[in-house]
Order: C-alpha cells, then structure tokens, then sequence
C-alpha cells in the first residue's frame, strides 16, 4: 500500500507547485499624475501617501486620490467580482494590500478629500503617528466596513477656497452614482465620461 501512497503524494505535490506557477499576482501599478483622475471625484490623483488604487478582473485599475473615494466606489459596487484594493503607507508611500495595512482617523487629519483617514504598514507606525500627532483612532482593515466615513465640511470648505472653488467634484451622493469602471451617472440616467485632468 505505502508504495502506491509515497508516488501519489508526489503527484499531488507536483500539481500544487505547478498551479502556483501559473498563477499571477496582482501588483500595484504607479501613479502618472499627468493622467490619472479619482474614478470618483475625478479630481488629479497626486503620487502621494493617499492615492489608493483598485484592480478589476477584466484587468482595469481604478485609481482614486483618497481612500474614502475608494470606500466609495467599493460600496456602490459592491457585486463586483474579486477586486483587489491598495493603499499606501503614510511614511514610505509603500504600496500595501488594504486588508493588510492599519489606519489611523481623525476628523481633523488633513487628507484630499477630507475623510481623514491615514494608511500604514506596521501598526507600530501608525501608533507612532498618533502619539505625535496627539490624536487619532487606531483602525483595522475589518473596522472600515462598519466607519461612517464622513467628510470633514469645514476642511472641505477651505481647501475649496484655496483650489478657487474645486474640490468636491463626484460626492453628492444624491446626484450621482458610478458603475464598476467609475464612470458617473446622472440621476437623468444620461452617462457622463470623466472629463479633463483638473491640477
């Protein structure tokens, strides 16, 4: 019996390696801030500690330049198919795997789009981050399902006055939706494309 077994461990052994061969993992791609645009608000994604990036199985990467525009999108789509969300630490601008990455929120961190939420690699750096600053809520991948994600308006109102009244293109969520490649859609039901670069 056992020289029948050894042969058939080897067989299977041979197969798992040759399936893990064969298998491509997704890697995070950079940021071109010439081009790239939140596929929510559509405002320029900057190669900075927020810009977050989503990759679809038919191979498109969606990419958003705060991670409350990634929630965003990840809530209004949320039948779509095995995506794969990143987002990069706060110090490094290393490229991490959400599920894998420890957050720190305060209403009053500055971020894009005033959601107030910092990525970190190590937990021991996020902490750090916190002491420092003198605040902030310490969060897991699993409790972002459940955080209210609201903006900060005050934050929101200044950043719009210093952009000379830009920045909150894609948020009013009573008038618009985007579907799985983040295009927008009007509450008239007519599709818009995402226009232009906005600086």
């Amino acid at each position: 019996m056992k020289k029948f077994i050894l042969p058939l461990i080897g067989v299977l052994l041979l197969v798992v390696a040759l399936t893990g061969c064969n298998e491509t993992e997704v890697q995070p791609v950079a940021i071109d801030e010439k081009n790239d645009k939140c596929a929510i608000c559509q405002m320029a994604v900057k190669d900075d500690q927020f810009a977050t990036q989503t990759h679809l199985e038919n191979g498109k990467v969606l990419k958003f330049d705060d991670i409350g525009c990634m929630h965003q999108w990840m809530k209004e789509n949320q039948n779509e198919k095995n995506p794969i969300h990143f987002v990069r630490d706060y110090n490094s601008k290393n490229w991490i795997a959400l599920d894998k990455a420890f957050f720190v929120y305060d209403k009053d961190i500055k971020t894009p789009m005033a959601y107030g939420m910092v990525s970190f690699e190590k937990e021991s750096d996020a902490k750090q981050f916190i002491e420092k600053e003198g605040k902030g809520k310490l969060m897991k991948a699993e409790e972002l399902k459940s955080h209210g994600w609201d903006r900060n308006k005050e934050m929101m109102e200044k950043m719009k006055q210093e952009h000379g009244g830009h920045g909150d293109h894609g948020h009013d969520d009573a008038d618009t939706s985007h579907d799985a490649d983040g295009n927008t859609h009007g509450t008239d039901g007519n599709h818009q494309e995402h226009g232009s670069t906005h600086k």
